[in-house]
């Protein structure tokens, strides 16, 4: 798959496209059906497939509202997206200037001229142009002017979509990515780099990896203690995380710590992607040191026992 951070960046080879736009947060099953459609569509035909998204996510610009949070990060979507066979993936900044093109300067400037248009694949809901004020009749009318196809999703597959994402973000908010990741098709994963912590870990007999999301809109699940699992250097290593304010130790600051159950060696400034497996339980304030000693070794034996029923 080919990435490109501007439609302007975008090499058009003059083949004809299949496109579809939308914010695909999650890549999960919900819109597993559309990304199979743009598949067989290219399939059947010569013709390129395209996903347009945008970023930074247009609820951000057009609301000022920085306190969404996404499922994927930008690189994480186009990790996900390749493995649906996308042909390109384009992630257009989306800014002011870009919301005040009218509806048909869009499918003009941007469909027809720079990306090469034959279809787009696209929910019957959608609006787009300036103040959003165009919708998919609109859209039906600047195909037969242009010459490119319109094909709508079903109102069904619209809902399946807006209810998996609300379901994915609901489930993870309350602690239960078994859930989250049955909607998902694939585990739940973050992914940050490897930083130095207060080394608390390692005088009790869990030493931690303390993670630094790459990206702070990033949708962290509750706080809690999950069972997890990373490749390291092309090796699968099991552990248990937990995110929280550590309160046994009088913290106040959230953290993300990693008790990896087989890695002893420096891992530092390493990047990670972390998979959800499993709940533990949720965050606690134990009355010492030693009690929290002891709960630790609950975790990792139900951790161990769970990770056991997977192989």
């Amino acid at each position: 798959m080919e990435k490109y951070n501007s439609i302007l960046d975008f090499k058009n080879n003059k083949s004809k496209t299949i496109i579809t736009i939308g914010t695909f947060d999650g890549v999960h099953l919900g819109h597993k059906s559309i990304l199979e459609k743009m598949k067989n569509a290219t399939l059947e035909n010569t013709y390129e497939s395209i996903v347009l998204t945008f970023f930074p996510h247009p609820r951000m610009v057009l609301q000022q509202d920085s306190s969404i949070k996404l499922l994927n990060t930008i690189d994480e979507k186009g990790e996900l997206l390749d493995k649906f066979g996308i042909d390109n993936l384009i992630i257009h900044p989306f800014d002011a200037a870009f919301s005040n093109l009218s509806a048909e300067e869009f499918v003009k400037e941007i469909l027809v001229d720079k990306l090469n248009i034959h279809k787009i694949i696209i929910g019957h809901d959608h609006r787009f142009g300036k103040n959003r004020s165009a919708d998919i009749n609109d859209l039906i009318t600047f195909g037969k002017k242009y010459d490119f196809e319109v094909e709508q999703i079903s109102a069904k597959e619209i809902d399946e979509i807006a209810i998996s994402s609300t379901k994915i973000r609901k489930a993870l908010l309350e602690g239960n990515v078994k859930l989250a990741n049955e909607y998902l098709g694939y585990p739940y994963f973050i992914s940050g780099k490897v930083i130095e912590g207060k080394k608390i870990g390692r005088t009790i007999g869990f030493p931690t990896a303390n993670i630094l999301l790459s990206e702070n809109y990033k949708l962290l699940p509750k706080n809690g203690v999950y069972i997890v699992s990373c490749e390291i250097k092309k090796v699968l290593h099991f552990g248990m995380m937990n995110i929280g304010k550590n309160p046994t130790l009088g913290d106040n600051e959230q953290t993300i710590e990693v008790h990896f159950f087989d890695i002893k060696e420096d891992i530092y400034n390493e990047n990670l992607q972390i998979a959800f497996l499993g709940n533990i339980r949720e965050e606690h304030k134990f009355n010492s040191i030693t009690e929290l000693q002891t709960q630790l070794e609950k975790d990792k034996a139900f951790s161990l026992d769970f990770i056991k029923n997977l192989k």
